[in-house]
């Protein structure tokens, strides 16, 4: 079982979704499976964030992005 030190947390709201929540979370995914970053990260994917205006929204080392993209997160990592 894999123990994972940080967490993204992803807005899977019809609002998100909308707005290309699904492709992130494709791109996320494929970003995090390679080295460095494979088994230290974990995706959450969530209800609402009650932020459907700016979707796709996300949580990543307790701070909320707002219309993420794959670009948002390489620079977090």
């Amino acid at each position: 079982m894999a123990t994972y030190r940080k967490f993204i947390f992803v807005c899977t709201g019809s609002d998100c979704k909308k707005n290309g929540c699904k492709t992130l979370l494709k791109e996320m995914g494929q970003l995090l499976k390679t080295d460095p970053h494979k088994g230290k990260w974990k995706i959450v994917k969530t209800k609402c964030m009650d932020f459907c205006k700016s979707g796709p929204v996300a949580v990543i080392s307790n701070e909320l992005i707002k219309k993420m993209e794959i670009g948002d997160l390489r620079g977090k990592l």
